[in-house]
């Protein structure tokens, strides 16, 4: 009897304090990201049902004209597209060797110098990026490339600044993914007589591969949703286009000439003299819920991805 008593559960108050603030804690993060997409959705709402704007306009029209009332929403898609694509393009491989080498080949110390140094990267303001991408990387091109080709203002050296501002994202990801691979799938590796490159790509990063999406994943979101670098270095006006035109994709896809962003517009109206609740200032929410859709969009397909290819050791 004394047994059965000592087994008996203990009231821990400290303990249910503790799990109700963990609660808390979770529950503000889903009323924040409810309110966020409430606020988001019922402004464009106001934005969709005036007389000067529609979904349908919104969605197929190649033209973003604030002042004689032309919503299309393409232009400022495919020059976030375009510097996203360019950031990936950048960030990517880059982020992946440098998780590679730290996880596999690294010293412990070779490793401590490198993981400050991209700590010191994330830790740059992203408006010092921009800064950057505009005085020494669109500089770097013209001369590299000609003045006649790259614009001043151009989506090219803020997606290949933007690309270098999230490396430390993939690479952190990224390696922590490849350090969750059980060191007896290496072992098994080496014993058959495969090298250490071998080993790295052939089992590791298959073993690794839904973290490692995950972490693409976030990475582009982080590069589709970066503002202040393609606030300054990208241009000011979207490249609108009109189907039939003359060499028309190699103008919308060229990555030289300038071309403003969805964030990049956000900021740019936003800082001026808006009336509330004018067609102007209702159209930002509208970018902002399209931006948050393509986010999500990224985010379903990455978690059913995840889930199909998961890796679950014991």
């Amino acid at each position: 009897m004394p047994v059965a008593g000592s087994l008996r559960k203990r009231r821990r108050p400290g303990e249910a304090v503790i799990r109700g603030l963990l609660f808390i804690a979770a529950a503000l993060s889903i009323l924040t990201t409810v309110g966020i997409v409430f606020e988001l959705g019922n402004e464009a709402l106001l934005f969709f049902r005036s007389q000067e704007a529609s979904l349908a306009e919104f969605l197929s029209s190649t033209h973003w004209q604030p002042a004689i009332l032309d919503f299309g929403i393409w232009p400022l898609v495919l020059s976030t597209l375009t510097t996203s694509v360019t950031a990936m393009v950048v960030a990517l491989p880059v982020g992946l060797a440098t998780a590679i080498y730290l996880s596999e080949y690294a010293t412990p110390r070779v490793r401590g110098t490198i993981k400050p140094v991209l700590e010191i990267l994330a830790g740059i303001p992203t408006v010092v990026y921009g800064y950057f991408a505009l005085t020494f990387m669109t500089p770097l091109l013209r001369s590299v490339l000609g003045v006649g080709v790259v614009e001043i203002f151009n989506t090219a050296s803020a997606g290949i600044v933007v690309g270098i501002l999230i490396i430390p994202l993939v690479s952190s990801m990224s390696e922590d993914a490849l350090h969750a691979v059980p060191m007896s799938l290496r072992e098994a590796s080496f014993a058959v007589g495969a090298t250490k490159l071998e080993t790295s790509l052939r089992v590791v990063l298959p073993g690794a591969l839904s973290g490692i999406t995950a972490a693409f994943v976030v990475s582009i979101s982080r590069a589709i949703g970066e503002t202040m670098v393609v606030a300054i270095a990208a241009g000011a006006g979207p490249k609108n286009f009109t189907f039939g035109e003359d060499n028309l994709f190699g103008y919308i896809l060229n990555p030289f000439v300038a071309g403003e962003t969805m964030t990049g517009h956000i900021v740019r109206i936003s800082g001026g003299d808006l009336s509330y609740n004018s067609i102007d200032y209702n159209s930002i929410f509208a970018i902002g819920l399209a931006l948050f859709v393509i986010t999500l969009t990224l985010n379903i397909l990455s978690r059913r991805f995840v889930a199909r290819f998961r890796e679950v050791y014991e």
